[in-house]
């Protein structure tokens, strides 16, 4: 399993987050980390480069859902994956 690491606006962007958001978010985030195991994400989670971003991908966590996230030094010996932002899809559309 990889580490998880947030930045500071993720952990603003989660607390403005309903509680049936965060067991959404949750509930992908163990796919997510079953995937990132095999190497192959599913198709429902829609893991994708965020164009203009160098280093960033998305993911969908609901149907309105997204979080963005990018993954930490390769040299290190576990993965870590940093979560940079989690919302819906309105938020990013408007930063």
């Amino acid at each position: 399993m990889a580490r998880h690491v947030r930045t500071r606006r993720f952990e603003g962007d989660w607390q403005a987050l309903t509680s049936e958001q965060r067991k959404a978010f949750v509930a992908a985030l163990l796919n997510f980390d079953a995937d990132l195991a095999v190497n192959e994400f599913r198709p429902s989670l829609g893991v994708k480069a965020v164009q203009g971003a160098p280093r960033a991908y998305e993911m969908s966590w609901a149907p309105d859902g997204r979080a963005t996230f990018e993954y930490g030094e390769p040299a290190s010996p576990e993965r870590v994956v940093i979560w940079r932002r989690v919302a819906s899809q309105e938020v990013f559309r408007r930063s």
